[in-house]
């Protein structure tokens, strides 16, 4: 067994779900949640960490701060904890109430950002924030999740490659759009050691990360308000949207299989299903990417209460997963 001195020492990389019995088609979902931090984030936390700390930005009395709806957000406080660091996580009220706690337990402050920026949404009212709070004091140090490349290279270097080894004949990787780190990272690296394979890319209806218009979305995780400045299209072979109601479906479903997971994973999930339903992919071999799992949803995702109050009575009713719109 491993006996590890650090929680940054440990990650399961070799662990997927077969959906086929599920959603009927061969979809192998890589499951990014089993380490300390709960996520696929604390790779691009301890790269961007790391990178700081070697580049002399982060030094002992430094004070990280970073804008996140939550998973990052809970890695970083992890590696501040076990580095000695003092962070500040700045989100807003759609970040799941277990998330801030944990964020808190690990010694953390965590401000909420109350109020939307006029045209950036939530996310431009929280750089707005981490950006005065840098001007003010020269001790808090951005890492920068959006822009910083040590965030695509953590995928690059680790991510994409374990997929290439399980998956030698792989036709089409699925990958969720946040920051666009990890799509970038793996689509970057396929690109160029295995091209053949199709990358495309899930959004949320809502996001801005693709050119759609701006609307409400209410579980945190995938789409932006703002283009992502590390957003290279040309690596994108296809793009699907995701209504929020499909992914809370896709959620629920793998939940009445045993596999709880959270919402990023529903909304990538639907969009695979969705897309290869369009594509007719029964023949093709495919892997998505699962950024957590579900503990962290239980007050949202998966209650009753909130769902009704925000998708109507109805929601769950319904067992069609992936209704969303497709863009090339």
């Amino acid at each position: 067994m491993p006996v590890i001195s650090g929680p940054t020492d440990f990650n399961e990389e070799q662990l997927y779900v077969d959906l086929r019995a599920t959603f009927g088609h061969s979809i192998f979902l890589k499951c990014e949640g089993f380490n300390f931090a709960g996520s696929i984030k604390l790779k691009a936390a301890t790269e961007m960490v790391e990178a700081a700390e070697r580049e002399g930005t982060l030094k002992p009395g430094s004070v990280l701060v970073e804008s996140s709806s939550g998973n990052l957000g809970v890695a970083l406080s992890m590696i501040a904890a076990s580095r000695g660091y003092r962070f500040v996580c700045v989100t807003d009220p759609r970040c799941n109430l277990a998330t801030r706690r944990m964020m808190e337990a690990l010694g953390s402050q965590v401000h909420i950002v109350s109020e939307p920026d006029a045209t950036g949404g939530y996310l431009a009212a929280r750089i707005n924030y981490v950006r005065a709070l840098c001007a003010s004091d020269e001790k808090y140090v951005w890492l920068n999740q959006y822009s910083n490349p040590a965030n695509w290279r953590s995928h690059y270097r680790t991510t994409a490659p374990a997929i290439a080894r399980e998956f030698p004949n792989l036709d089409v990787l699925f990958v969720g759009a946040g920051t666009t780190g990890t799509l970038m990272g793996c689509a970057r690296y396929f690109r160029e050691w295995h091209p053949s394979v199709r990358i495309v890319a899930v959004d949320a209806v809502g996001s801005v990360t693709f050119g759609g218009p701006p609307g409400r979305r209410m579980i945190p995780g995938l789409g932006t308000n703002v283009r992502p400045p590390m957003l290279d299209e040309s690596y994108v072979d296809d793009v699907v949207r995701v209504e929020e109601p499909d992914t809370v479906r896709a959620c629920h479903r793998l939940a009445r299989s045993g596999f709880m997971f959270g919402g990023s994973t529903g909304t990538v999930v639907s969009g695979a299903t969705r897309w290869l339903d369009e594509q007719d992919g029964r023949d093709l071999t495919t892997v998505a990417i699962a950024p957590d799992l579900g503990e962290r949803y239980l007050d949202t995702v998966y209650q009753t209460n909130w769902l009704q109050d925000l998708y109507g009575d109805d929601i769950l009713d319904e067992e069609v997963v992936g209704v969303g719109s497709h863009a090339a």
